[in-house]
């Protein structure tokens, strides 16, 4: 564990420099201690891959001070329980009119497109991070056999819903916003709610599930194309 300043109110807690499911889970277990402790100093706490964000009450700490209640606090941290996550399942349309890359990344991985549905839709993913917009979450790992990088030049506008993937990571883009992930599908779920005291229904404990609908489903559900 390596904590660095970030800025004059904030720091990041490094676990390592290297993305994987044993780092996740110490991100994650540090992530649910400091909630928990819920002290009124740590202004906001936000999870990456390898890391914690941390902004905290300048007059509450210095950055000496708050460097070592955190050592203190995650010196002994219990391995994080994955037995308490929450499965969300998720419809998605994957028709072409709103997959716009289902046939690129078909092309590249030299499958079908129909494979590439069956492939991402039938994993559960992990949340591994939460950032870019509000709501937004990295979901990892998809199958190795439909991993494509970012599109070369990201779309101005990528639609509120698109269900994207790059890497090995696929995601929800929870407003409409510019993009460079390739887009499978879309969603009505909503990854964003102000009335939620949580902002988001997603969360570092939930584990997400795709449910392929028919294209009738997805206008019964609001969808837009």
């Amino acid at each position: 564990m390596n904590i660095k300043i970030a800025s004059a109110d904030s720091l990041i807690i490094y676990f390592s420099d290297t993305i994987s499911k044993e780092v996740s889970l110490k991100v994650k277990s540090a992530y649910k201690r400091l909630k928990e402790k819920n002290d009124k100093g740590l202004i906001e706490i936000i999870p990456s891959y390898t890391s914690l964000f941390i902004s905290y009450d300048i007059f509450k700490f210095d950055f000496e001070g708050i460097k070592s209640f955190l050592e203190d606090e995650l010196k002994n941290l219990k391995p994080y329980e994955e037995n308490n996550s929450t499965l969300i399942n998720i419809d998605v349309y994957y028709g072409k009119e709103v997959g716009l890359d289902l046939e690129r990344v078909a092309s590249f991985a030299n499958i079908s497109v129909e494979e590439v549905i069956q492939i991402h839709s039938s994993k559960i993913y992990e949340v591994y991070a939460i950032g870019f917009l509000p709501g937004f979450a990295y979901l990892a790992s998809i199958d190795e056999k439909i991993i494509v990088p970012r599109l070369e030049s990201p779309r101005k506008l990528t639609p509120k819903g698109s269900v994207s993937i790059a890497d090995n990571q696929t995601a929800i883009y929870p407003q409409n916003s510019p993009g460079g992930w390739n887009i499978l599908g879309r969603t009505t779920f909503e990854l964003f709610d102000k009335k939620l005291e949580e902002l988001s229904p997603v969360s570092i404990d939930s584990k997400i599930k795709f449910n392929p609908i028919s294209k009738e489903t997805f206008l019964d559900q609001g969808g837009v194309i």
